[in-house]
């Protein structure tokens, strides 16, 4: 299996244009916000069983709800949050200076940004937990000046860092300068849209005979027309809008997310400590994928696993148990997901699937 960068290294080169565009300022309130609930913390605790005194790293700390839960279920709790959009850094801040039952230290940053962000000697063989919650915060979607929602009129905005990184592009962007082609393969692979290129000739066409796409209703619409209105069904069987998929690929593709996510997971390994616990909760096939590789040992960078497992007989018996030792042993044997009860409370947790694992070396 290639490296999982290498597998979307054609996308991550797009024309040099979309890097060098300049974004417009935005910027939002938190006025009338509601924090969302934390999905599966309840599961989150009980994988961790909080010691006194042990460290933490919320690498998605979003509203803070797991965070939250871990300060009220340990005691002198170290946690080090990190986020890479600002408004939740702030909130973030604001936490650490209202705790007494423990420490926070809030980092603002992508999963790439940690080796930077964290001193040497609390990058490697550090934490006892660390969590991951993938994709968007529950903020980020009902803050419609953010354009991440499809119920939401919107700016097409969709860059989880707001003006923090001086060139990276929205989603607007992106539409803007994109060619054809380029866009198609982004909605299959990002999105896994069916209906990839008939929905890229769509968008392309409309860029050139009318104008630019500026909300994330246009867009929406737009999408709607090109596949006819249909109805569609996700993989859980409920009623889904036809762009959905073109709102993940877009956000995944402006966020860089999945390269982010195995970068994440690779770090994780490396802070924790021996016996130190991972736990990660996704919300789409193409995130559980790649945390499930890495925590069933397969090397995302080399074609060779297999190769070993199919000759290993003919290997010394030394050289086996070296190349067969695994990094990871999963806490659940299955993957966990919400119970109805939760899913009842908070239908945006149904998607999640949570994975967890020790590190064994």
């Amino acid at each position: 299996m290639r490296h999982f960068s290498n597998m979307f290294s054609s996308i991550s080169r797009l024309p040099c244009l979309l890097r060098q565009t300049n974004t417009t300022a935005r910027t939002y309130s938190s006025k009338n916000h509601v924090f969302h609930i934390p999905v599966m913390h309840k599961e989150v605790l009980t994988m961790f069983d909080p010691q006194h005194g042990q460290k933490f790293l919320d690498m998605t700390f979003g509203a803070g709800g797991h965070t939250r839960k871990l300060l009220s279920s340990s005691n002198n709790a170290t946690i080090y949050t990190l986020d890479r959009d600002p408004f939740a850094y702030d909130l973030a801040i604001k936490l650490a200076s209202e705790t007494t039952n423990g420490n926070i230290f809030p980092l603002l940053g992508k999963f790439s940004d940690l080796p930077e962000l964290l001193p040497d000697t609390e990058a490697e063989n550090f934490f006892d937990g660390i969590l991951i919650d993938c994709g968007c915060s529950s903020m980020q979607y009902d803050m419609k000046e953010r354009g991440f929602s499809l119920s939401k009129d919107g700016p097409l905005d969709m860059r989880m860092d707001q003006d923090r990184l001086a060139n990276q592009p929205s989603a607007k962007d992106i539409l803007a300068h994109i060619d054809e082609d380029s866009l198609a393969r982004v909605l299959k692979v990002y999105g896994e849209e069916k209906q990839a290129k008939k929905i890229a000739r769509a968008i392309i066409e409309a860029r050139y005979l009318f104008t630019s796409l500026n909300t994330t209703h246009e867009l929406a619409q737009l999408v709607e027309s090109a596949c006819g209105f249909s109805a569609r069904t996700d993989k859980l069987q409920r009623s889904s809008h036809v762009a959905t998929k073109t709102f993940q690929a877009l956000r995944i593709l402006v966020n860089d997310e999945l390269n982010e996510l195995d970068f994440a997971v690779r770090f994780a390994h490396r802070a924790l400590k021996i016996g130190g616990k991972l736990i990660t909760i996704t919300f789409h096939s193409l995130e559980d994928r790649i945390v499930k590789n890495h925590l069933h040992d397969l090397d995302l960078s080399t074609d060779s696993e297999q190769k070993y497992k199919n000759y290993a007989r003919q290997l010394d018996p030394s050289d086996v148990q070296v190349l067969m030792e695994r990094q990871w042993q999963a806490i659940n044997k299955h993957v966990l997901t919400p119970t109805d009860e939760e899913i009842n409370e908070n239908p945006r947790s149904r998607s999640a699937k949570l994975r967890a694992a020790i590190k064994l070396r």
